[in-house]
This record gives C-alpha cells, structure tokens and sequence, in this order.
C-alpha cells in the first residue's frame, strides 16, 4: 500500500466517541491544504477514512483544465499505515471546474473524490485507448458493484477505467446535482469508490450523512464504508468528505 504523509493524531476530523484520528498526507490545495486521514476504533479497527480541505482550498482553484488529461487537476493523498485494514491505497481529488457530461446533469463545477483500491503506478497503465477499452468494459462479477447501478455510456477515462452510476439518483430525476456516488472498474474488479460533489454543495456548509447502496460481493476482506459525509467544522473553519460506518467484509460472501 501507497502510505507516506505526517501519520500524526489529528483532532480535526471526525472521530466518535473514543476513536483516533490519525493524519495521513497534507498536500497544497487551492489556496489551502487538503489532508487524509484515517479514524480507528480502541480496537485499531478503521471506522472512517477521508478527506479534509480547509476554507481557502475551495479558492484559487483552476478555472479551466484539458480535458482528456486526468492528471491536470488530480491531487493525490497517501494515506497512513492505519488503513492498512482498509481496501484503499491512496486518495485522489480531482476538480472538474467546468464539470463533464452527461451535459445538464455534471456540467458544474465539482469534485470527484476517489478512493482507489490500486496503486497510482497501477492507474497510470490504465490508458482507455485501443485494447485497454476491452479491459475497461469488461463485464464485473456478480454483486461486485451494488443492484441498478449500470456502467455509464462513453465513461472510459485514462487512469480511472470505467464508471458506474445510480440511475435511479436524484440528478437524474428532475432535481438538481449536488452529491452522488459512483464506482469505477478496470479488467473486471472494482477499482475505486466515489463520492462526487458539487463546489457549491460543500461550501453550502452542510453536515449530511448518506447511506450507500452497497455491492453484496467483495473481492478481499477488509472493512468497507456503508455510508459517505459531507460535514463543515465552523471553529476550525474545515471542510470533510468521507466515508465512514464501516464494516468488516469477507471476500466473496454476501454483504449483511
């Protein structure tokens, strides 16, 4: 796993009760910080992972990137080696200030905050040209992504594979985007969760929990999220996306 950063307590994330927070990778963001971090239990069990921008890192963002090149306006977060009980390897943060289509749904300025199960080097080989669509778009065992969600038309992106989307979500149904959650596919695994939200959304200073629709398959024991947060800490002036309620999972057995 990708580890690296400070792996220092921090107070600012959100801990329950008797849990630890402790401080994966603070990396420059806009014209703040943006840092990881991982939550653990007495027992050392992780029971949320995420990430926290503060107030001035929703400032000074681009306003505009190629499209096509992922790696323009992708921050990249190592995590701490207390997520090692954890799928993920690493976090990435990618800004999307004019948004991407479906056009009328995700054309607003956003981020795409993926948790991956692969490494960076892994992603890098994902180029989503020729052959590498074969992989991207094959087909994923049976409740390994959650029921209804369908792999989204034209969605192969270099360094992401492919992704897949709830059309039952709210953005699609008449009601205005503001957070949603996708998952991501390479070569027939699940190879990152997603949760992607709108700029306006997070500076709305919101403070929501929101339950996952969850796959009833895992391809290796760890504990996995059942739920995502969007919170804003007003003393310390800190915006938090994660994803928490987690639960051990065992390979290959259904979800309860």
């Amino acid at each position: 796993m990708n580890h690296g950063g400070h792996n220092s307590v921090s107070a600012s994330a959100p801990a329950s009760g008797t849990d630890k927070t402790i401080l994966g990778e603070v990396i420059p963001f806009g014209n703040g910080t943006a840092r990881s971090w991982v939550s653990v239990n007495q027992q050392g069990h992780p029971t949320a992972i995420g990430v926290t921008l503060t107030e001035a890192a929703l400032q000074g963002l681009a306003a505009d990137v190629t499209p096509g090149l992922v790696w323009m306006a992708e921050y990249i977060l190592a995590l701490p080696e207390e997520a090692k009980m954890l799928p993920f390897n690493h976090i990435a943060v990618n800004w999307n200030p004019r948004g991407h289509d479906p056009s009328g749904v995700y054309n607003v300025p956003h981020f795409d905050f993926h948790f991956y199960l692969i490494s960076r080097e892994e992603r890098m080989k994902i180029t989503a040209r020729g052959e590498d669509l074969v992989k991207i778009r094959k087909p994923l065992g049976t409740g390994a992504i959650p029921e209804g969600y369908i792999f989204a038309p034209d969605s192969e992106e270099p360094g992401m594979g492919g992704h897949w989307a709830d059309p039952g979500s709210h953005e699609f149904h008449g009601k205005e985007f503001t957070s949603t959650f996708i998952f991501g596919s390479y070569d027939g695994k699940v190879i990152f969760w997603e949760p992607m939200i709108t700029k306006s959304y997070i500076e709305s200073k919101q403070n929501v929990t929101i339950p996952l629709k969850l796959p009833t398959q895992y391809a290796q024991e760890a504990y996995y999220p059942t739920s995502y947060s969007i919170r804003y800490d007003a003393r310390r002036k800190e915006y938090t996306i994660a994803l928490d309620g987690m639960k051990l999972r065992h390979q290959a057995v259904a979800a309860k």
